[in-house]
């Protein structure tokens, strides 16, 4: 049932007799479901996020009849599902299409990589200032809002894995990751350790050698006095403050909280399998962590290309050189090996995967559309079409929904926004349409207005 701004409004006062928002959404959803069996049929999510903009027509979208200056140099190859062609430099993705519903369609109209992550993340366009703040919520922080999960871990995470090097993090700037108007008490915790590394550890969530529970108790005391003081200042950094904190002491203190950051008890043979990478390792992580209780984990790709040559999937030069070395590869272990785990331990079902970068690639090599350009051997940003992929949790898989022209530049049929793609991953994850929201001045907001892609669903 729809979250009106009515409702809001009654919310807030609801709220002073004493039920929550989460209870009071709860009630609402018990009193009428929608009739799609696939709503709310994902109790989790992970968004895999290609950062840099994967060229669509070298990966999910071949063009083999175009000219070669658009093709490019891959060959299409047939998969598991009559009449659907991947990459060849997907081969294990291509045995696995009949879980996957590929969205050839996306379409938006934002060419800077920091900013059109927002559509992506929030389904919402950027803000016009540029400031953080005044983000809309990314999808984990209204996940968090809401209040699914299961304590202590907290329910909305983000995997940033750092590599050695001094390449830009233009990651860290990307809007869209925070809870923005929301408030920093719904941001996700932030994992930038690399979690292909020995000494991987997260925030310190293990108690060190020698400090017992009731020392971790006194400090724990002796933080809430000091936060009672800041709170006196201010009070919503304070409130932000102090909800981490008490997160971070109780998975000290949790065993199965901290476990889940241990890639350590993971059989050596599964970590091969998801690739001793730190993309690989991170999606082991989500993996670890939606099996545990946490409804939204954001893996980000790493920075492990090569400075002012080609990094992420930002392909400006050596496109199908990266690609079919770099990138691709470890992509396409990763995501099969997820889908095949996920089925193994019987969560699929339950775990909506989404697979996406923020834009696609230029038609024709070479061809220049924003500040960047583009080498003769790579393409540059176009965010007029591009491809994203669902699978699991309520998804009906072995599809391709829409299609591009014969360039892959545009939409010919069922173009897809972001706020749609949104809409529907919230229709999947049981979060109402018209969910409305208050933001820092206390007036709501519809969240995600946007139309769900109701084909997807199984």
């Amino acid at each position: 049932m729809p979250m009106h701004r009515r409702t809001l409004l009654q919310a807030g006062a609801v709220s002073w007799l004493g039920l929550s928002w989460p209870q009071l959404l709860a009630a609402q959803q018990a009193v009428s479901l929608p009739a799609s069996d696939s709503f709310g049929k994902a109790k989790a999510c992970i968004l895999l996020f290609m950062w840099g903009g994967p060229a669509h027509q070298d990966t999910w979208d071949l063009k083999p009849e175009a000219p070669r200056e658009i093709r490019g140099e891959f060959q299409p190859i047939s998969t598991a599902t009559p009449g659907i062609q991947i990459c060849e430099h997907f081969p294990e993705l291509a045995q696995r299409t009949d879980r996957l519903a590929i969205v050839r369609s996306m379409t938006h109209n934002n060419v800077d990589h920091t900013t059109s992550t927002h559509f992506l993340l929030t389904g919402q366009p950027p803000p016009p200032d540029n400031d953080l703040k005044h983000d809309w919520p990314s999808l984990g922080s209204v996940v968090s809002r809401l209040g699914r999960g299961r304590q202590p871990l907290p329910p909305f995470v983000s995997m940033r894995p750092k590599v050695p090097g001094d390449v830009p993090r233009f990651v860290e700037q990307s809007h869209g990751q925070f809870a923005g108007w929301l408030g920093k008490q719904f941001d996700p915790l932030t994992i930038d350790a690399d979690p292909n590394t020995v000494d991987y550890r997260v925030a310190d969530f293990a108690l060190q050698e020698g400090i017992a529970v009731s020392r971790l108790d006194e400090r724990r005391a002796l933080l809430a006095e000091l936060e009672r003081q800041r709170r006196a200042l201010d009070v919503s950094a304070g409130t932000a403050i102090n909800e981490h904190y008490r997160r971070a002491f109780h998975l000290l203190q949790d065993t199965a909280g901290g476990d889940a950051f241990d890639l350590a008890q993971e059989p050596a043979e599964m970590r091969d399998r998801y690739g001793r990478n730190p993309h690989g390792q991170s999606v082991l992580q989500a993996r670890r962590l939606v099996e545990r209780g946490v409804p939204l984990v954001c893996v980000f790709w790493p920075n492990d290309g090569i400075k002012n040559v080609s990094v992420y999937w930002d392909t400006h030069s050596r496109n199908f050189i990266d690609l079919k070395d770099r990138l691709m590869p470890v992509a396409d272990r990763a995501f099969s090996t997820l889908l095949d785990d996920l089925s193994e331990r019987g969560l699929l079902d339950e775990t909506l995967v989404v697979w996406t970068g923020e834009f696609g690639r230029t038609p024709k090599v070479g061809q220049r559309n924003s500040d960047a350009g583009a080498g003769r051997d790579g393409r540059d940003h176009w965010p007029n079409c591009f491809t994203s992929v669902l699978a699991g949790g309520g998804v009906r898989g072995g599809q391709v929904y829409g299609a591009s022209d014969r360039h892959a530049a545009y939409p010919i049929a069922d173009a897809v926004q972001p706020v749609d793609l949104m809409a529907t991953v919230h229709h999947l994850l049981g979060i109402p349409r018209e969910l409305a929201l208050a933001d820092a001045q206390g007036r709501p907001q519809v969240v995600c207005p946007g139309e769900p892609v109701t084909r997807l669903f199984s």
